[in-house]
């Protein structure tokens, strides 16, 4: 042991490291790992840990790692359990974990029912009543859960799960209606509903549709992304889906023609999640890029032709439009901007989140919009305005307005 003149000195045996400067907590870690392999551990464990290691450094070989950072070590022993309590739910999550696995996904259905999928468990909020319930909670064979999204009825929701099923629920009754299994064989990442047709996109690069009235195989499959279905958007006449995938690419499927793309659109050089067709234009599509491309471009998808590209400056994870004016909504890094189009002129900067935003959701009158990010917070905007109504007197003074308590933009 050096004495204190060395100390001092900063000499001492190089093959003595310096107490203050190991890291003795993951140290801890790796020698206790052993008794963790010999527990029995499902494939989706041992996925969903080999993951997290690589993405978060944590896949290292020494013990004695000359480093004061904990945080790395915290994210491990931390458990992962979801309560009954939706708030409850929100605070045992690591934000790291949202952000390095997206599952932190919101939808809102006809009905203004919240659903929100967070790691195992799906959680509803009605806006009505302002109760929560816990629809369900997977096991580590089947979850976490990857992808959701509600009917047009408002009652039956979709979940995409990370062993490749897909489950259908009764929301109102809270039974599991279908599971859809057998077709995709890893995680389904995006979920789109089309009224008795389910869309379903997987890590394996497929799309299915899915008559969820009979008990039967797909109706259709589409081949044409060679990497993760990461997105998957119906048109409202529901003639026409639009996929974005890993592999930086947009295709436009026609329902009534037959199973080859109709266009298949390049211009990104990232990841395409966010997809949004125009209510006012019928043949124009918004996309936007990841990290690497953090552009919004607009599509004319009659002659398959890039109209107007824009660069966000940052990662784009969702795009919604308004239902009464020309505006475009874009969670780009962790704010929200409403941009007037076709000028592309910035009209409002929504601030409110500390981290990337994950996912958006509009509610049913297409006014208010529900945000989700990394920071382990819901973000409720009036961003839109009211909605209109075709003569005032019909509409009650005293009718309640969803949503109702949030501080408006306009």
């Amino acid at each position: 042991v050096p004495s204190r003149e060395q100390l001092q000195e900063g000499k001492f045996d190089r093959f003595i490291p310096n107490r203050a400067a190991m890291d003795f907590d993951y140290a801890h870690l790796a020698l206790m790992e052993e008794r963790e392999e010999e527990e029995e551990v499902s494939s989706s464990r041992k996925a969903y840990r080999k993951q997290l290691a690589e993405t978060m450094g944590l896949n290292r070989t020494r013990i004695l790692a000359f480093t004061n950072n904990h945080l790395l070590l915290l994210l491990f022993t931390i458990s992962i359990s979801i309560s009954m309590s939706l708030l409850d739910a929100f605070l045992s999550v690591p934000r790291e974990l949202w952000m390095l696995l997206a599952l932190w996904m919101t939808s809102i259905s006809t009905a203004n029912v919240l659903a929100v999928a967070l790691a195992n468990s799906v959680c509803l909020w009605d806006a009505s009543t302002g109760s929560v319930t816990t629809l369900v909670t997977y096991g580590e064979d089947q979850g976490p859960v990857t992808s959701l999204n509600w009917a047009h009825d408002g009652i039956n929701l979709g979940v995409g799960l990370n062993n490749g099923q897909v489950h259908i629920w009764d929301c109102v009754t809270k039974t599991l209606l279908r599971t859809l299994q057998g077709f995709h064989h890893t995680r389904v990442g995006s979920l789109a509903w089309n009224t008795h047709i389910l869309t379903t996109g997987g890590m394996d690069g497929r799309i299915f549709n899915n008559d969820v009235r009979f008990m039967s195989y797909p109706v259709s499959t589409y081949k044409g992304h060679t990497q993760e279905v990461c997105g998957l958007k119906w048109s409202a006449s529901g003639q026409q889906l639009a996929s974005g995938g890993n592999d930086r690419l947009v295709h436009i499927w026609d329902r009534s023609t037959s199973t080859q793309w109709l266009h298949r659109l390049r211009g990104h050089t990232s990841a395409v999640k966010a997809l949004a067709w125009c209510p006012f234009q019928s043949d124009l599509l918004a996309s936007g890029g990841g990290a690497e491309d953090r552009k919004i471009k607009f599509w004319n998808t009659r002659t398959g032709a890039c109209l107007n590209s824009l660069d966000t400056a940052s990662q784009v994870s969702s795009l919604l439009w308004s239902n009464n004016q020309r505006e475009l909504l874009c969670s780009h890094g962790s704010q929200l901007t409403l941009w007037k189009y076709p000028s592309m002129v910035k009209m409002a900067e929504l601030s409110g989140h500390t981290s990337r935003v994950l996912s958006m959701t509009q509610s049913p009158d297409g006014c208010t919009v529900v945000s989700a990010a990394g920071d382990e917070n819901l973000c409720f905007w009036n961003v839109f305005g009211l909605p209109h109504t075709t003569a005032k007197k019909t509409v009650p003074k005293a009718a309640h307005e969803p949503f109702s308590h949030v501080a408006r933009i306009r």
